[in-house]
């Protein structure tokens, strides 16, 4: 290579393609568009996801599972996190575990399970706890109180009350 090849073929203002301008210029007769078909036609675009005669790859790939969109978001917490986070004689809540960056997103209760141990007397409030949790708690000198939660809609009763009334 020569120092006088480094910029041969470097066009810094480049023209455009005019294309359909006739055979001299390269794009003529059918404008780069081929002969026949629907990609020939004025104004069409394929769209982003289309793969020609190929399955689509969102057909291609299998589904699994099902996601209930209308499920409780319940968070849970352990008794060991709860010993470290918290100092003896706190109140443990939802808003105080989101200060302490126990529960980071968002939920519709709050279950404590009797994972790791307890020697600080906590005052803990959650809709749900187990039984070891409830028993470690009570070990420890501290209070569960369960917190009363959105009541299931019961259909069979509610039909025949209707009914009656």
């Amino acid at each position: 290579m020569n120092i006088n090849d480094v910029n041969r073929g470097i066009r810094k203002h480049k023209k455009r393609m005019r294309i359909g301008r006739g055979p001299g210029s390269g794009k003529g007769k059918t404008a780069g568009r081929g002969h026949k078909g629907q990609g020939q036609l004025a104004g069409w675009a394929a769209p982003s996801v289309f793969e020609g005669a190929r399955m689509p790859l969102i057909r291609r790939i299998p589904k699994r599972g099902f996601n209930n969109m209308w499920a409780q978001r319940v968070a849970i917490v352990n008794l060991g996190d709860l010993n470290a986070a918290f100092k003896s004689g706190d109140e443990v809540t939802l808003d105080s575990l989101r200060a302490a960056g126990l529960c980071k997103h968002p939920c519709d209760a709050l279950k404590v399970l009797g994972e790791g141990e307890l020697k600080k007397k906590l005052k803990i409030s959650a809709n749900r706890f187990s039984a070891s949790a409830l028993e470690k708690i009570r070990e420890s000198g501290g209070e569960a109180i369960v917190l009363a939660g959105p009541k299931p809609v019961q259909r069979k009763k509610a039909k025949a009350a209707a009914k009656s009334s």
